[in-house]
C-alpha cells in the first residue's frame, strides 16, 4: 500500500502545516518561521516576509525552529521563536519576534548571530509583493536617503533591479487605501522575481552591486526588521465566495494547441530505447536531444538519437552547447558530420555557447565569446535548410538579460526552473502564474516569431547561478536540485497541466518536458538514488506525468478552445477539439479538495478519468489507465482531491 505522501509528492518528507493568525482585518499564514499570504480583509497585500540564509550556490537553508510561542488575543497576536540554519560548514541562529495588531499593522524583527564564520550569498529579510493586482500599478518609494519617488511595478519583466536603496514601499490595495512596507537594518533593493518564474516582486537585503559570496564573521550580530501599516478605510467585503464551486465555461477556438515534446539528456538516450514500448505510447511530437561539446558528445549520441527518431517518428531537435570558442563553425561542422554519419536528419537545431550557461548580472561584461550573429551564421552554414532556434538553454532570466537578434532565428526558446528561490509545494505551483508575463515579455523584444519553451521540469537540470546543483540524498524538496521527488507524484501531473495551459494561452508553438527516463523522466528506471514505492514494485513502471504527456501529445496542433475560470487560483484548465470532439483537462492546484462546476458541454454524454492519490497504484502500473478508467459523468459538479488531474471527453 502506497502512502498518500508518496502518491502526491514522491516523498514522505514531513512539511510543517501553515497556521492562520488573525488580528482585526489582518490575516497571515505562519509557515516554519516565515509569514505568507499577508491579507487585509481578504486582499493579498504581501506574498511573504521571511528571514533567509542562502549559501554560495544560492541554496536556501530550511530553518530548524525551537522555543516557538504563539499568543492570540482580542488585541492581536504575537510570535517568538529561535531558528538555526546549519550544514557541515556553517551555523547561524536568529531570534524572531512577530506581532500583529487589530489596526492591521504587522511587525517582524530578527536578530541573527553566526556561531561560525558563514559563507553566504545573502542573509537577511526578503519581502515579496504579489503579481496579481500589483503589476502595472503605482508604487511610492521612500529611499534610504529620504528621497521620495512614485513609480510603477513593472508589467513587462525587468532584467534589472527596478528600485534600489529602498526604505519603504507603498501601494494601493483598494481605492484610497495604501499599504506601506518599511524595512530597517540595511539598504534594500527589488528584483523582478518573475525572471526566475516566481510569482512575485522580491525586495531583499544587501545590494547585488556588493561582492558575493561574502563572510559573516562568528559572533557578529545582525538586526533587521520589516513592518506593515495601512492608511485609509478598507471597504466592507462579503464572504462566502471561497465556499462556492469554481465556475468554468468554454469559449471559441483560440489558436492551436502546442506541440508536446520531451527532452533527451544524452545519458538517458540508451535507457529511453530500452523502454521503447512505453516511449512509443507517448506519441510525442518532438524530442530535444542534448549535444554538449563540453562533455565530448558526438557520433555515439547521434546513433542513439537516430534510433529514437526511428522508434517514435518524432521531430528531432539537436540542442547543441558549444565550447564557446571564437571559431563556432569549426565546432559545429564536426557535429553536422557526426549527425550525417549516423544518418540522423534533425528538423531543427538550437545552439548555445558554453559562456551562456552561466548567469551574468545585467550590465556586467560578458566573457570573450562569439557574438549571436557569428554563432547563428556558423549554425546556418553547418546545418543548411534546418530550422534554427536560439535564445537560452538555461532560463528566461538569462534570455531577458541577453536578448538575441530575432532576424537571425526561425524561433526563440528558453526553459524554466520552478525552484530557484523556494521549493515548497505552494511556491512551486505558483510559478505558473509568472509564465504569462515571461511570454509577454519575450514577445516584447523578440516580436511575434515562433516561440518554444523547454525542456522544463520540476528539477533543475543546470544551475547557472552556482558551481553545481544541490545534492539531494534525503529525497527532499530542495531548491536548485537535479532530483525532485515530486516528479514521481500526482503533484507533477497538476503542475504540468498548469504549465501547458499558460503556454497555450500565450500562443507558444511547442512545449517540452523533462526526459523519457531518469531523474526528470516519466518512465521509471533504477537509479543511483532511492525512489520510494517504485523501486520495490516491479509492476510500477510509470509516473503520473506519463499520462499527462500521452494525453496532451494527442492534442498537438489541434484547435485550442478558450477556457474561462472563476477563480483561477484553485483550478487550472485547458481544452481542445480532438478530432471533432472537445476534450477538457482540469488540475487542482491546491492541497485541498476543490469542487468544480462543469460547463454545459460536459454535463451529459461525457466521461471522466481522474489521476489522484487514491488511484495511484493503478496509475503507476497501467499505461492505458485514463482510457480504461473513464466513467460517465452523472453530476453538474465534480470534486477533485489534492492536486488531482481530470480528463473529460465527450462520448
Amino acid at each position: 500500500m502506497v502512502s498518500r505522501a508518496i502518491a502526491l509528492f514522491g516523498t514522505d518528507q514531513d512539511t510543517p502545516s501553515m497556521r492562520t493568525l488573525r488580528a482585526g482585518p489582518l490575516s497571515v499564514e505562519f509557515d516554519n518561521g516565515a509569514l505568507r499570504y499577508i491579507r487585509l480583509d481578504g486582499t493579498e497585500v504581501l506574498r511573504a516576509i521571511a528571514f533567509l540564509v542562502r549559501d554560495e550556490n544560492w541554496g536556501t537553508f530550511s530553518p530548524e525552529i525551537e522555543n516557538l510561542e504563539i499568543e492570540e488575543g482580542a488585541d492581536g497576536f504575537a510570535v517568538t521563536y529561535r531558528a538555526t540554519c546549519s550544514d557541515a560548514e556553517r551555523t547561524l541562529s536568529y531570534d524572531a519576534t512577530i506581532t500583529g495588531a487589530v489596526d492591521g499593522s504587522l511587525s517582524f524583527e530578527a536578530v541573527a548571530e553566526p556561531q561560525t564564520d558563514v559563507l553566504t550569498n545573502r542573509t537577511g529579510f526578503i519581502v515579496l509583493h504579489p503579481v496579481e493586482g500589483v503589476a502595472g500599478r503605482p508604487v511610492k518609494i521612500l529611499h534610504v536617503d529620504g528621497r521620495e519617488e512614485t513609480a510603477i511595478f513593472p508589467e513587462l519583466i525587468d532584467p534589472r533591479c527596478p528600485f534600489k536603496d529602498i526604505r519603504s514601499l507603498s501601494h494601493e490595495i483598494a481605492p484610497g487605501v495604501w499599504a506601506t512596507c518599511r524595512m530597517e537594518g540595511d539598504a534594500f533593493e527589488m528584483e523582478d522575481q518573475r525572471n526566475w518564474s516566481d510569482a512575485s516582486y522580491k525586495t531583499y537585503v544587501r545590494p547585488l552591486t556588493k561582492p558575493w559570496p561574502y563572510v559573516l564573521c562568528k559572533g557578529e550580530k545582525i538586526a533587521q526588521s520589516v513592518s506593515l501599516t495601512v492608511s485609509g478605510i478598507l471597504p466592507v467585503t462579503s464572504g462566502g465566495a471561497a465556499d462556492r464551486p469554481v465556475s468554468l465555461t468554454l469559449g471559441a477556438e483560440a489558436g492551436r494547441f502546442p506541440a508536446i515534446g520531451l527532452g533527451v539528456p544524452a545519458e538517458e538516450a540508451s535507457f529511453a530505447l530500452e523502454k521503447g514500448d512505453l516511449l512509443k505510447r507517448l506519441e510525442v511530437a518532438s524530442l530535444i536531444c542534448e549535444i554538449d561539446l563540453r562533455k565530448g558528445h558526438g557520433r555515439a549520441q547521434m546513433e542513439h538519437y537516430r534510433a529514437l527518431a526511428d522508434l517514435t517518428g518524432a521531430e528531432i531537435t539537436l540542442e547543441i552547447v558549444t565550447k564557446g570558442t571564437l571559431d563556432p563553425l569549426g565546432e559545429l561542422v564536426p557535429v553536422a558530420r557526426a549527425a550525417q554519419e549516423a544518418r540522423l536528419r534533425p528538423q531543427t537545431i538550437t545552439v548555445f555557447p558554453a559562456q551562456d550557461m552561466v548567469s551574468v548580472q545585467p550590465d556586467a561584461p560578458w566573457p570573450e565569446m562569439p557574438t549571436f550573429e557569428e554563432t547563428y551564421a556558423a549554425a546556418r552554414k553547418a546545418f543548411p535548410e534546418v530550422r534554427l532556434g536560439g535564445g537560452m538553454a538555461t532560463y528566461f532570466t538569462e534570455l531577458n538579460r541577453k536578448r538575441p537578434p530575432a532576424a537571425s532565428l526561425d524561433f526563440v526558446t528558453h526553459t524554466t526552473c520552478p525552484n530557484v528561490h523556494a521549493a515548497d509545494d505552494q511556491s512551486v505551483m505558483e510559478t505558473n502564474e509568472a509564465l504569462p508575463y515571461q511570454i509577454l515579455s519575450t514577445r516584447s523584444f523578440m516580436g511575434d516569431m515562433p516561440y518554444r519553451i523547454g525542456p522544463s521540469q520540476l528539477a533543475c537540470r543546470e544551475n547557472p547561478y552556482g558551481r553545481s546543483t544541490t545534492p539531494n540524498p534525503d529525497n527532499s524538496r530542495l531548491c536548485l536540485s537535479a532530483i525532485d521527488p515530486r516528479q514521481r507524484g500526482i503533484f507533477n501531473a497538476a503542475w504540468m497541466i498548469a504549465y501547458v495551459a499558460a503556454c497555450a494561452r500565450g500562443g507558444v508553438e511547442a512545449v517540452a518536458f523533462g526526459s523519457p527516463t531518469g531523474p526528470m523522466g516519466h518512465i521509471h528506471r533504477t537509479m543511483d538514488f532511492r525512489q520510494p514505492y517504485f523501486d520495490d514494485r516491479p509492476e510500477a513502471v510509470i509516473y503520473p506525468g506519463f499520462h499527462v504527456i500521452a494525453g496532451l501529445a494527442r492534442l498537438s496542433g489541434q484547435p485550442l478552445l478558450e477556457v474561462n475560470l472563476s477563480p483561477r487560483s484553485k483550478i487550472e484548465a485547458i481544452a481542445a477539439d480532438e478530432d471533432g470532439r472537445p476534450v477538457l483537462w482540469l488540475a487542482n492546484l491546491t492541497g485541498r479538495t476543490v469542487e468544480v462546476a462543469l460547463p454545459d458541454q460536459f454535463r451529459s454524454d461525457a466521461n471522466m478519468a481522474v489521476l489522484d492519490a487514491d488511484s495511484f497504484e493503478n496509475i503507476a502500473a497501467r499505461p492505458n489507465y485514463l482510457d480504461i478508467s473513464a466513467q460517465s459523468i452523472r453530476s453538474a459538479t465534480v470534486a477533485l482531491d489534492a492536486y488531482a488531474v481530470a480528463r473529460i471527453r465527450r462520448n
